[in-house]
């Protein structure tokens, strides 16, 4: 019998793997390229499309080459992207008019502040409080507590829409085409074919209605968001991505999913059942609950957001997220308080503790349960015995304690008795971190094999599609734990103090800029030094 070969094309915030599993989901090619982020202005983040491009298609030509494989051997391939990331091009020509806007940009902050703050949105969110009083409906529940954010892309293509000159002559004419990361991969890949989005890219905008599966009328209205510019939403999984122009990789292959990098990794992570969590410690840190054919309407700043759909199967997850996780990391690395990312562990349990210093990690703001991205970022508590190891201990347990916040975030707010979590992610094979978030949380943390978990699971779902796999039975029969950590009741309570006092060190860096703008100014003399490292921990 024929092999079967399955590639995963998994595009995240730092890095862009490509990987090619066998039918028993065992790894024959890899090879990953860095994605290079581009801060043209304080508080901007983008990705140039045609570096992206060119390092997408040689990151698939180096996997089949690690894998001695043609393309005409692939069986099939999936896509997993960053979700929020979005771009606006012409249908005429193909041409963008601006580079990628991430999921990390703030341009759009001011106008995220003064859409939060504002009588129009305050009037809708009372009226939908209204509504949910007398219809009971968790739609309107949600809409009433709803609050933009600089992550979601709403506000950031509206500020597109009014600021880039030759998208809004597009508009005019009717040749603006929008879409997320994955719908001008698949846009580019099918030889501008298509058009689409799958339901999980679509959920994270901002303006895609969870409850009505549409995208929403009231976006539409308020924000002059063009309907026309819009993909279409479509399963998960199917025949309806076509194929990969056979020009590109020198064979056609077909394309059988694409699906957001969070809810592929809860496959990986076969987190398939409702209250099922992972936690991805990666570029950002994100907590996803399985709720499943239930969408959560959030008090606390949790987000709904689709999984998948596979036909009539349409289930939901609950996520809170942190935005800086492994960044912190590069950073930490890139003042010299360590040479290799790999040794921060041990470096952290060199000392005891971490002589009264406190660090804040707030880099991109912080999200739940403060949701404030005026917070500062700094180490509280500095003094004369201060070394780099306690600095270091101080950076990972601060990762620690926010992850603790976003476990209880979902606790709090979902009816899921939580007991295990399974975590994958660059910083999830940092023992330091892996072990504290089990002894903090009180929950038994599972840690994969290989902790590239949106990869592995985009090819369970091609496989799934495809009649590779039977059921998920049989891909959790292939799940393979790497390490187990369980907690211990002492470490929880030894931290009691130090965790209170972290608390305090958050609330005063809160609200730490008055103004955007010098906020932006750090975050892009951070960043550009990030952008020169080239080692570390990635997603």
């Amino acid at each position: 019998m024929e092999e079967v070969y399955i590639l995963s094309l998994d595009i995240g915030t730092s890095t862009i793997r490509s990987v090619i599993y066998n039918a028993r989901t065992e790894i024959v090619g890899n090879a990953f390229n860095q994605v290079v982020l581009h801060y043209p202005e304080p508080g901007y983040v983008e990705i140039d499309p045609e570096e992206l491009w060119v390092s997408i298609t040689d990151a698939v030509k180096k996997s089949l080459q690690d894998a001695s494989l043609s393309a005409g051997q692939i069986t099939a391939m999936g896509i997993s992207t960053q979700r929020s990331t979005f771009i606006t091009w012409s249908r005429k020509n193909g041409q963008p008019f601006h580079r990628f806007c991430t999921w990390k940009d703030l341009r759009a902050d001011k106008l995220v502040k003064e859409w939060n703050n504002s009588y129009t949105w305050k009037f809708i969110k009372v009226g939908a409080y209204i509504l949910h009083m007398v219809s009971r409906s968790k739609r309107f529940k949600a809409g009433s507590v709803f609050k933009f954010s600089n992550n979601q892309t709403t506000l950031r293509l509206f500020w597109a829409l009014n600021n880039v000159q030759s998208l809004k002559t597009a508009v005019e004419s009717g040749d603006a085409m929008f879409g997320t990361l994955d719908t001008w991969l698949l846009y580019k890949l099918t030889g501008n074919k298509l058009h689409m989005t799958d339901v999980s890219s679509a959920s994270a905008t901002g303006f895609f209605d969870p409850f009505t599966m549409q995208w929403a009328s009231w976006a539409m209205s308020i924000f002059g968001i063009p309907m026309s510019a819009l993909p279409e939403v479509v399963d998960t999984a199917g025949d309806h991505f076509t194929s990969t122009e056979p020009d590109i990789f020198g064979c056609a292959i077909p394309i059988r999913c694409c699906i957001a990098d969070q809810t592929a990794s809860m496959w990986g992570s076969c987190c398939f059942e409702a209250g099922a969590a992972k936690l991805t410690l990666g570029t950002g840190t994100f907590c996803n609950v399985n709720t499943g054919r239930a969408p959560h309407a959030a008090l606390a700043g949790l987000y709904p957001v689709l999984g998948w759909r596979l036909g009539p199967e349409l289930v939901y997850a609950v996520e809170g997220a942190n935005n800086d996780t492994a960044t912190l990391i590069k950073w930490a690395q890139s003042i010299d308080l360590f040479d290799n990312p790999a040794d921060t562990a041990d470096i952290a349990m060199s000392v005891s503790d971490t002589d009264g210093v406190y660090f804040v990690p707030a880099f991109s703001g912080l999200g739940p349960p403060y949701n404030d991205c005026t917070a500062g970022t700094g180490f509280v508590g500095i003094k004369p015995s201060t070394s780099k190891a306690h600095l270091v201990r101080a950076v990972l347990e601060a990762l620690a304690f926010r992850t603790l916040q976003l476990v209880n975030c979902v606790r709090s707010e979902t009816a899921y008795s939580l007991h295990t979590i399974r975590v994958d992610g660059g910083v999830a094979n940092n023992e330091f971190v892996a072990q504290l978030v089990s002894d903090l949380t009180g929950l038994r943390v599972e840690r994969a094999a290989h902790v590239e978990m949106s990869s592995l699971g985009c090819a369970h779902i091609v496989g799934l599609h495809l009649g590779i796999f039977k059921s998920k039975d049989e891909i959790i029969s292939l799940r393979k734990i790497g390490k187990v950590f369980i907690p211990r009741a002492h470490v929880k309570k030894s931290y009691e103090y130090t965790f209170s006092r972290w608390e305090d060190a958050v609330k005063r860096l809160c609200g730490w800029y008055t103004e955007t703008k010098t906020q932006n100014v750090c975050d892009n003399v951070i960043n550009n030094k990030m952008a020169e490292q080239n080692g570390g921990y990635s997603k």
